[in-house]
C-alpha cells in the first residue's frame, strides 16, 4: 500500500525522496566556495537537458544537509549554459537569491516580495535604461519598448510565486539576458527560468531566508 501512495504522489509531483549520497558526504554536487548559508542546487544532466535536479541545502558545521529535495525541476528549452537576450538557455553559475514577487499575498515570505498587478514589469527592453530591472508603470506609459518586456501581472499561474536570480544585474551589461527567475512550473520547458510545481514551489519559497545569504547554484554534472 505504502508503494502505491509514494507512486500516486510521485506523479502527482508532490513525494520529495531521500537526500542524495552528497548529503552524506558533506558536500554540494557542485562547486561551490562562496558564503552563503543556503544554496539551492539546479544539476541537468547535459547541456542540452530541459529538466534537472534540485536540491535546497544548508550549511552546518559539519558540511552541507540537504533539507528539501531532490526534486525534478525545468529547466531552459534551450538547456544550461550561457545565456544571453532572446536565448532560451538557463544560465551556469552562482546567483544571488535577494528578491521575490507574485501574484498571491506575501504569506510566507522571508525575502522582500512585490505582489504585482498589471502595473508591474520586468524590462527586456536591451536600449532601455532599465534593462533587466523591474519597473512599474501603467501600461502605455512606460519608458521602454513595452512589446520586449514582460508584463508580470499578465502572465499566468507561473508567476503566482516567483524569486529573482541575481543574473546579470551587477554590472547590468545590454543584451547578456534578462528576467531569469526561480518560479510555479507550467509542466514544460521554460525560456531560461527554473520552475518547481505549485506545492514545492511554495515549499522552496518559505524556506528561503535572506539572513542566509541564499544562492542559486545551476550547472550540468
Amino acid at each position: 500500500m505504502r508503494v502505491r501512495w509514494v507512486v500516486l504522489l510521485a506523479v502527482l509531483g508532490l513525494f520529495t525522496a531521500p537526500a542524495t549520497a552528497s548529503a552524506a558526504a558533506g558536500t554540494l554536487p557542485l562547486p561551490y566556495s562562496g558564503d552563503a548559508n543556503q544554496v539551492i542546487t539546479v544539476v541537468a544532466a547535459s547541456p542540452t537537458a530541459t529538466t534537472a535536479t534540485l536540491v535546497a541545502w544548508k550549511r552546518t558545521a559539519t558540511g552541507w544537509t540537504a533539507q528539501i529535495g531532490p526534486l525534478k525541476a525545468y529547466v531552459g528549452s534551450g538547456g544550461v549554459g550561457q545565456a544571453s537576450e532572446g536565448s532560451t538557455k538557463t544560465p551556469a553559475g552562482v546567483w544571488a537569491l535577494t528578491e521575490s514577487f507574485g501574484h498571491k499575498p506575501p504569506v510566507g515570505s522571508r525575502l522582500p516580495y512585490r505582489q504585482v498587478d498589471t502595473s508591474d514589469w520586468w524590462v527586456s527592453d536591451v536600449n532601455a535604461a532599465q534593462y533587466n530591472t523591474p519597473y512599474r508603470c501603467a501600461p502605455g506609459s512606460c519608458p521602454f519598448n513595452e512589446a520586449a518586456g514582460e508584463n508580470l501581472g499578465k502572465v499566468g499561474r507561473a508567476y503566482d510565486r516567483a524569486v529573482v536570480m541575481d543574473y546579470n544585474r551587477s554590472p547590468v551589461v545590454k543584451g547578456a539576458g534578462s528576467a531569469f527567475f526561480l518560479h510555479v512550473s507550467t509542466n514544460q520547458p521554460t525560456a531560461g527560468c527554473v520552475s518547481l510545481s505549485a506545492p514545492l514551489m511554495e515549499t522552496v519559497f518559505n524556506w528561503l531566508d535572506p539572513a542566509a545569504h541564499p544562492v542559486i547554484n545551476i550547472g550540468v554534472a
